[in-house]
């Protein structure tokens, strides 16, 4: 059931996005109509979008992007009307999926899910249900049955939507066992070099044809606008170390959350597991009489196989593990006391086997945590109330950045000569948005501070320009060598790819002879090493006759000739069922495509531009 239902999510997920891309290649104005609404960002078949929870989802779409390319993004660039559209079209997405599935009356309460549960085979021992993997299964998740179960009531009808269009495709033997064939096929072959280093030395370049390239090219020999910046970071860590935590605030926060660092009492159990309350009180008689007698009987009678084989243990387990009727059990049960409680899983004999008392973590035991938790509360505050002061200050007084380095405590940082071109090692510079004031006119002309730029949570930088180097053009004699070897390799190369084709021909016919490589087998799963285009090629050879040649030109390496001196078709799928399924989950997905293309056609979409262009 779970990998059901973990399948029909990927899916779902997948065409969720494929319904974005869709709503934004053609335009949701292409099938909806727009409306005002003060609140509302749009509505999809009369259920609203609000402008609150589209705002939640652009800050965390904004929040995901950032933390993808390392901050390296200019904030304003991630809230572009673009952007706003891509991620209204993901809610709609969302919407409709969901809609379809209500229309449908795909609702599961809550005794359905149970037996769900009770029924999928992850949770199969012996043919029986068993309670301990299935708590097992609730300890990794880090979560409870009562979770669990309201999770599901959710997933399992929108999994049973997708798995309803999906799983309908049907994959043909014979496409199947010919996907397989060609993935599998093996070719073996053998290559061989012509290195581009010996022909740089039969080209001569003059420099006169040096000279032609330098004046056809200016732009690649102008050294770009430089500068060397001076530059202060605000920020929350550094506000924080300047006013560390005292004893006084880390006690005050270890009494503030003594609750979170409670080790809650722990309690181990056996049971045995029947169907019948008689059976439960039978077994119950039989163990009050002969208390040594519960392993046992355990082993023999109980219907939960993976804690039977152990004699009925269940282990250690705190509150929020077991199902509640079980649980509230155990917890009001003493040392050794034996008894019959229900659930929904049938009647448990149990027997309270051990008791582990909560105890609370010591101040020293958490010390370390909390001094770090409080410095960084401190410096979030200071932050907020520093920031707007900061922005203020820099851009009032903005012929230096030292009256904000003295009031805020800030060392003022240099740099060496840098340009507007990204991938340079910047540090806290490193930013499209700062880059670019930095280099504005303002800056460069007036040696003017920058606005104060939020790089990164919680961090405002400022910078000006301390030295600036305008653009300008090298001289041909700086360049002159550069550009000789530059034009002798290109001509190299050129020279060895008309030798290689001449030789690939030859070899097609029969009249030329070269050193080749040990042969290896090549296929689209083991590449030995070769490059992807070397491959592409390789597996596309016509091999109706062998042996067949491919050749390539590999950039500043060379040309290389590979033979092809034997086909070995693909084994058959060692499980034919397996790899049926596998292609059929394919065509179930363009199934799936279609169906969402549909849905989308009958929508009704209704979207206030105004709130979705308000930032």
């Amino acid at each position: 059931m779970f990998d059901f239902v973990q399948k029909h999510k990927r899916i779902l997920q997948v065409f969720l996005g494929l319904i974005a891309l869709t709503f934004a290649t053609w335009g949701i104005e292409s099938y909806t109509r727009f409306a005002g609404g003060r609140d509302t960002v749009a509505t999809v078949n009369g259920i609203e979008i609000s402008t609150r929870e589209f705002s939640e989802k652009m800050r965390q779409q904004q929040e995901q992007l950032r933390r993808m390319f390392g901050n390296q993004i200019d904030p304003a660039a991630l809230d572009t009307p673009e952007m706003r559209r891509a991620v209204l079209d993901q809610i709609i997405a969302e919407r409709l999926v969901a809609y379809e599935a209500a229309r449908k009356n795909l609702f599961m309460t809550r005794e359905a899910v149970i037996e769900a549960i009770t029924s999928a085979p992850e949770f199969q021992e012996n043919g029986k249900f068993s309670a301990a993997l299935y708590s097992a299964y609730l300890t990794q998740r880090q979560t409870t049955d009562k979770q669990n179960v309201a999770e599901l009531q959710s997933q399992l009808p929108l999994a049973r939507l997708v798995g309803s269009i999906s799983d309908t495709a049907f994959a043909p033997r014979v496409v199947a066992e010919r996907m397989a064939a060609i993935e599998g096929q093996k070719r073996e072959v053998s290559d061989s070099k012509l290195p581009l280093q010996p022909f740089l030395a039969r080209v001569n370049i003059d420099e006169a044809k040096a000279k032609a390239y330098y004046d056809a090219n200016p732009v690649e020999f102008r050294t770009p606008e430089r500068v060397k910046a001076e530059y202060v970071v605000l920020s929350a860590d550094a506000l924080a170390k300047q006013d560390p935590p005292t004893e006084a605030e880390i006690k005050q926060a270890y009494e503030a959350r003594s609750a979170a660092f409670k080790v809650e009492e722990q309690r181990r159990a056996s049971h045995i597991l029947v169907k019948t309350k008689e059976e439960a009180d039978k077994i119950l008689a039989q163990v009050q009489k002969s208390p040594g007698s519960f392993a046992d009987l355990a082993k023999k009678r109980s219907q939960d196989p993976g804690s039977a084989e152990k004699g009925g243990d269940l282990g250690w387990f705190g509150r929020g593990m077991m199902v509640k009727p079980f649980e509230d059990a155990v917890f009001s049960m003493k040392q050794g006391e034996t008894r019959v409680a229900q659930s929904e899983f049938g009647f448990h004999v149990v027997r309270l086997t051990g008791i582990q008392a909560g105890k609370t973590q010591s101040l020293e035991d958490v010390r370390k945590q909390l001094a770090a938790e409080v410095a960084r509360q401190k410096g979030q505050r200071k932050y907020a109330e520093s920031s707007e002061a900061f922005s203020n200050m820099v851009y009032e007084q903005s012929e230096s950045l030292q009256p904000a380095a003295e009031r805020f405590k800030l060392q003022i940082q240099t740099t060496g000569w840098i340009s507007r071109a990204p991938g340079q090692e910047l540090g806290a510079l490193d930013n499209p948005k700062l880059l670019a004031a930095l280099f504005s006119s303002d800056a460069l002309s007036n040696k003017r501070n920058t606005d104060a730029i939020e790089v990164a949570p919680n961090t405002l930088v400022a910078a000006r320009v301390a030295e600036h180097q305008p653009a300008a053009q090298r001289k041909f004699e700086e360049v002159k060598a550069d550009i000789e070897q530059l034009l002798r390799r290109r001509e190299a190369y050129e020279m060895v790819q008309k030798e290689g084709a001449a030789k690939l021909e030859q070899l097609r016919k029969g009249e030329a002879a070269v050193p080749w490589t040990a042969p290896k087998m090549v296929s689209r799963r083991e590449t030995q090493g070769y490059p992807p285009e070397i491959v592409r090629a390789v597996v596309a050879a016509d091999t109706s006759k062998l042996p067949a040649y491919v050749g390539l030109a590999v950039p500043d390496a060379g040309y290389l000739l590979v033979r092809i001196s034997k086909v070995v078709d693909g084994e058959p799928p060692k499980d034919e069922r397996q790899n049926a399924q596998r292609v059929a989950q394919m065509m179930g997905a363009a199934e799936f495509e279609a169906y969402v293309a549909s849905l989308k056609g009958r929508a009704d979409i209704t979207i206030n531009s105004a709130n979705l262009e308000k930032k």
